[in-house]
Formats: structure tokens, C-alpha cells, sequence
């Protein structure tokens, strides 16, 4: 027998919540991954990727890989489980289904599940079949961007922003309210090129961070006011005389509602607000006002507070007035999946819901809903996320998910957070595994992904999965014996989105990626699908659902029982929980950290590197304490979400975050959350 190594490169996708979406060249020997790199020939990825995804091949053949179905045998909590076969796996699972169907309903059955796995194939399309043939609960998926998205909607129709690959041509970059280098960084190689070509880049943030140190200038916000900046912004801009008429009088609706309304914010009172001195604010909306081209990039984290909707609302309201969307590299983006949408009613199939008014459960009030004794939640199945850790309130999530008569679920690659309350663990696949189709929310790219290895173990896709489970309970052949290519092609119906015309599945398999719209989008007029067809400055339908029409700045919710603002923040090497049980990026992050204001630390008796004891009537966590000046006075800020471990002392920062829902779309807000900070050996 030949012991002579067998080494190919295939093509593949990068597969996790992350707007780059790279394409990836990969390295394989005798059918294991060995290295990941950029794939030099994507428009978009250009042979670049992070250190993240460097890391694949630990992940995917990690020595604690699930690699068969286990049962619980301890008590919930213990990680006691026993191997067991996938029929006897199956076979609990339907009597399961069945059992809680006839004693209480199909409502008792819960999916829970994000985008762990960005295809959609495995996280929105035969996984939602089964459930709305079953007649589950419907989840409300708004615990990431739907407070933003809802609140740029209401603006723009849609998540429609410029095509990143023209923001090379920027004068003016603005980064708001996202750590680009960290959480975007092709943006970050985009912006760089079009600072060799005169750009200047502003960051404006609550955390000094990586973004802030590579970007020309830092404007540093109090939390939650950024919705305030941008009026101060619109102010200025009015007053002086720095509105596009032309394109106000074309392209948008309620000019004049909304400078009544900017005529309020003047910058004495914006500067109140926000933090930010008058001579900042005037000079960033000088500068704004009158550069050649100006973009902004629209960050996930200013969306987290209760007023994260209008706070992007009033952000994506500014390049309307300058007119900023008709210079090359203008505008603004909050996301882009408009350009590249699937046909979800195709690939999702919710006319196969038995009755069209069954409840919906949001995902941020999971604890809620696992410790609501009128209607409660009997059946959880998790896939493609890990709440005992994402999820907020903590400790509500736990305690129901600690429940003797709630039977969960977890289909996941490793024992996670969550699946240490499961009754039953199944193994899924890595993407490299799958065959699936990808898009951006960034870029305009449409991506086919064809499995690279063969299945390790005995682990199964999440389309594998459902697709068994609905032939076993007898759901109709024609809907769900169905293969990806199938799947693939409803989804690519370009009735559904003319943009995709032309993007087949033959295509994809000869050219791996192609570009929404071939690289031709329509003109701004007739790609801004508001009611009005027209940017929408004054909004009937914000009006019609409770809203202020125009913008406007609502204070946060959280009451004032502690004295700082705690945002929760993505770090450099996680993805939220995803690789943070991989050792080296572990050990690149070194611990979970609370940056505190040097003031603030003086106050307490804090020093740098003591570790500190963070709370408030939601839970408490202990943090080893970082003094300086990234933060302002009366705001903390910790980075990464840390799989527990009592060993290193790692905790669920989410037992502090709040389960309050956001101004809109139902969105988190993780950072409209308030503490104390006390002496571990005043708490002794």
C-alpha cells in the first residue's frame, strides 16, 4: 500500500456572520483541511483573510469534534451523556414531536437558531420547512441587526447601500459605530486604497479601539447618543447652507419636516448630549458637508440600545441631504442583502403552516419564554447557535433551560455552552462538509460551496437533518426528499430578484461566484423601494407604527439604579461565541477584560489588572479590570463572548444584558445595560 501523501487545493466560501464573505483557497491532505488562505482571484477577498479563519483546520478537526449522537444521562448541567445511533436518535426525536404535538400542541415546539452557518441552505431552508410543516413556534430572529435594518428600511426601502468595491473612490470614509478592522476587514483594505488616493477616516465610537488607532481621526460618543450627533450633523449642515436642493427636491420626501426638526439640535445642546465638543461637531459637519464624496459605513453596535432603529434612521438620512449618493464611492451602508436576496418563500415555505396566526417567539426573551408558565415551551431544538451563552439575561435563559420538563435539543460540531442542558447532542458537519449557496450583507457577490471532505464521523448537515426527520414523520416527498441542487436553483429564481438574472446553479458550478446585477446595478431612482419610491425623510409609515416621522433622539430605557454604561463588544478572534474554545485565539485574547476610565478606577480604589466583580439585578461576572483612557468616564467596556469556564474564571457576560426590546424590528439591546463595579475584597 502506497504511503505517498495526496494533496489537492479546492475553492470554498468562509461560512460564518461575518459581511465579508471571502472566498477561500484550501489546502488538503489525505482528506483533512491543512491550511486556509484568501483566494487570490475573488474580486472582493483578493487572497486576504483574518486570522479567525487562518485557524479552520483546528476547528474542523478539534480533538473535542462531536462526532456521534449522545443522550443525557446526568442531570442537566452535568455534560453526562452516553453514545447512541442515529436511528435511536431519531427515534426519540419523533416520539418527542409527537408526544408534546398531541398533549400540547405544535405551539410547544421551539426552534431556536441563527447563523452560526451563513449558507442557506443549512440556516434558512429545509430547517424552515420542517418546522412550518410541523406547525412550531415561529422565531423572531432579531437578536443581531433588525433594529438598524428596521430603521434604515423605513429611510432607504431596503438594506440598500452603495457596492463597497466603489468606496475606493471616497474623499470622506466614516466609520460609525463598528470596529471595522476587527468585524470587516475588506472594508478596512477598501478604505486603505482609497486613502492613497486622499480619503480621510474618521471613527466614531464609544471604545477607543483598533479601528480608532488605524483611522485618521476618532470622534468618541457617549453611548446611545448617536442618534443625537447626526441631528447636530443635519443642523449644521441646513444652517450653513450645505444641502444638496437638487437632489432634495428629486430624490427624497419631508425636507422641510425635517429641518424643523434639525433646527433643534443645535450643537450646544448636541454637544450635552453626546459628549462630543462643539468645535468637533461643527468641523465634522463642515467637513462632511462640503467633501467631494463622503460615505459612511453604518456599524452593527450603535443599533444595540432601545433607540438603535431611529439612531440609524437618522444616520442613513445624511448623505440624502448632501446628495452624497450620486459622487462616486457616496453614500452609505447599513447592509446589502436587497441586491442578492433569495426567494424565501420558495426555499422557506411558509404556506405549509397549518395556521398562519401561530405565536412568534422573539429570540431576546428566550428566558421569558422558557419560564412562561401560561403557554410554555415543552420541545427546543437549537441549531446553528449557542443561547446559554448569545442570548440575553442569562440567567433567566438558564434556569429554563434547567427545566425537568423541557426537552432539548443541540445540533452542533462541539459541546457547547447550551449543550450542556441538552437531552439529546447531534453532530453536524462543518461547511466544509456541505454543499450550500452564499451571499453577503456587504458585498454583491452570489457563492456556490460544493463539499471539499467527506463527512467526519457521523455528523450530518443541518439539510441532512431536517430532510431525514420530515421523511420519517411522512411529510410529503415532493417538498422535502428533495437534494441541495434542487434547493439551490428555488432559491436563485430570479422572478423573485432580477438582479439575479443569469446566476444559475450551472453557472455557479463553472465560475464558483458571480455578482448580483453583473456588476450593473439600477440607478439610485429606481432601486429605493419606500412607499414614495423616493428617500423618505419624513415617513407616513414610521407614523402609522407609533414612530416619530422624522428623526429624532430618544433617551435609553434602562433606569439609572447603577452608575455605569456596560457595552458588551466583539473582540479581534472570536465571532461571538464561535472559536472561542480554540486555544491560540484564546490565548491572542489572553482573558475577558473590563476597559475602565483612569478617573473611575481612582474612584474605586482600582487598579490595572485586579480583577473585579461587574453587576447589577440581572447577574454579576467577575473581569480583571484594564485603566486608561479607551473609554469615557461612566462607561465599561468588556470584548468577546467567553465560553464559561470555571478553571480560567471565564463567565456569561450576557447574565447582565437586558431582555428589553429595541425601538424596532424587535432588536437587542445588549448595550442599553447599566452596573456597578465593586472590590473583590470589598465583596469578600
Amino acid at each position: 500500500m502506497s504511503s505517498e501523501t495526496i494533496t489537492r487545493t479546492a475553492g470554498s466560501v468562509c461560512p460564518f456572520d461575518c459581511p465579508d464573505t471571502c472566498g477561500l483557497s484550501v489546502t488538503i491532505e489525505d482528506g483533512r483541511i491543512k491550511s486556509v488562505t484568501g483566494d487570490k482571484h475573488h474580486p472582493v477577498t483578493q487572497g486576504a483573510i483574518c486570522n479567525k479563519v487562518r485557524q479552520l483546520p483546528d476547528r474542523v478537526h478539534h480533538p473535542e469534534r462531536l462526532l456521534y449522537p449522545m443522550k443525557r444521562v446526568g442531570a442537566k448541567g452535568s455534560r453526562s451523556f452516553e453514545r447512541i445511533s442515529w436511528d435511536e436518535a431519531y427515534g426519540l426525536i419523533k416520539a418527542r414531536i409527537e408526544d408534546t404535538v398531541q398533549t400540547h400542541g405544535s405551539e410547544a415546539i421551539l426552534p431556536y437558531s441563527f447563523y452560526g452557518n451563513m449558507g442557506v441552505l443549512n440556516s434558512e431552508g429545509m430547517d424552515r420547512r420542517f418546522f412550518h410543516r410541523l406547525g412550531a413556534s415561529l422565531l423572531d430572529r432579531a437578536i443581531c441587526n433588525s433594529a438598524g435594518a428596521e430603521g434604515y428600511r423605513y429611510t432607504m426601502g431596503g438594506s440598500i447601500g452603495i457596492d463597497p468595491e466603489d468606496t475606493v473612490h471616497t474623499k470622506l470614509f466614516i466609520i460609525w459605530g463598528c470596529n471595522l478592522v476587527s468585524t470587516n476587514m475588506h472594508q478596512t483594505m477598501l478604505a486603505t486604497e482609497a486613502r492613497k488616493h486622499g480619503a480621510q477616516i474618521i471613527h466614531i465610537d464609544v471604545h477607543r479601539n483598533r479601528t480608532s488607532v488605524w483611522a485618521d481621526r476618532f470622534i468618541h460618543v457617549q453611548p446611545g447618543t448617536d442618534g443625537a450627533l447626526a441631528l447636530g450633523m443635519m443642523h449644521i449642515i441646513i444652517r450653513d447652507g450645505h444641502v444638496d436642493a437638487d437632489f432634495v427636491r428629486e430624490h427624497t420626501v419631508g425636507y422641510e419636516e425635517l429641518a424643523a426638526q434639525a433646527a433643534e439640535y443645535t450643537p450646544e445642546r448636541v454637544s450635552a448630549i453626546t459628549g462630543v465638543p462643539v468645535d468637533e461637531l461643527e468641523e465634522l459637519a463642515l467637513l462632511y458637508g462640503t467633501s467631494e464624496s463622503a460615505f459612511i459605513r453604518i456599524g452593527n453596535g450603535l443599533q444595540h440600545h432601545d433607540n438603535g432603529g431611529m439612531t440609524v434612521r437618522n444616520i442613513a438620512c445624511l448623505p440624502a441631504l448632501t446628495g452624497h449618493w450620486q459622487a462616486r464611492g457616496g453614500g452609505a451602508m447599513k447592509g446589502n442583502s436587497w441586491y442578492s436576496r433569495f426567494n424565501a418563500d420558495l426555499l422557506e415555505r411558509p404556506d405549509l403552516l397549518p395556521d398562519a396566526k401561530v405565536r412568534t417567539i422573539n429570540m431576546n426573551q428566550l428566558g421569558d419564554a422558557l419560564l412562561d408558565t401560561g403557554e410554555p415551551v415543552h420541545m427546543l431544538f437549537v441549531y446553528n447557535s449557542n443561547p446559554a451563552i448569545v442570548t440575553p439575561d442569562q440567567n433567566k435563559v438558564r434556569a429554563g433551560l434547567l427545566r425537568d420538563d423541557l426537552f432539548t435539543v443541540v445540533h452542533d460540531l462541539f459541546l457547547t455552552d447550551t449543550c450542556k442542558y441538552a437531552d439529546l447532542v447531534l453532530p453536524a458537519t462543518s461547511h466544509f462538509e456541505n454543499t450550500d449557496l452564499y451571499a453577503s450583507y456587504w458585498h454583491l457577490y452570489v457563492q456556490l460551496h460544493e463539499p471539499i471532505i467527506a463527512p467526519i464521523g457521523e455528523c450530518k448537515s443541518n439539510f441532512t437533518l431536517f430532510k431525514e426527520l420530515a421523511l420519517l414523520m411522512c411529510f410529503e416527498d415532493d417538498i422535502f426528499n428533495v437534494t441541495e441542487e434542487q434547493m439551490i436553483m428555488e432559491a436563485l429564481d430570479s422572478a423573485h430578484n432580477p438582479l439575479l438574472e443569469g446566476i444559475t446553479l450551472q453557472t455557479l458550478k463553472e465560475r464558483k461566484y458571480m455578482k448580483a446585477g453583473g456588476g450593473q446595478l439600477p440607478p439610485l431612482s429606481s432601486r429605493i423601494p419606500t412607499p414614495s419610491g423616493k428617500i423618505e425623510l419624513y415617513s407616513e409609515a414610521m407614523a402609522k407604527d407609533g414612530h416619530s416621522p422624522v428623526p429624532v433622539y430618544n433617551e435609553l430605557l434602562e433606569p439609572e439604579d447603577y452608575p455605569f454604561w456596560l457595552t458588551t463588544g466583539p473582540n479581534h478572534s472570536f465571532i461571538n461565541s464561535t472559536f472561542a474554545n480554540q486555544d491560540k485565539l484564546r490565548k491572542l485574547e489572553k482573558q475577558p477584560s473590563l476597559h475602565m476610565h483612569a478617573a473611575d478606577a481612582a474612584n474605586l480604589g482600582v487598579t490595572d489588572g485586579e480583577r473585579v466583580k461587574v453587576r447589577n439585578g440581572r447577574g454579576e461576572v467577575v473581569l480583571t479590570a484594564r485603566v486608561g483612557e479607551l473609554v469615557k468616564p461612566g462607561v465599561l467596556v468588556t470584548q468577546g463572548l467567553w465560553w464559561e469556564d470555571e478553571e480560567l474564571g471565564h463567565q456569561a457576560i450576557n447574565s447582565l444584558t437586558p431582555q428589553r426590546l429595541a425601538d424596532m424590528g424587535g432588536g437587542a439591546v445588549y448595550f442599553s445595560n447599566r452596573v456597578e463595579v465593586v472590590k473583590l475584597t470589598d465583596n469578600m
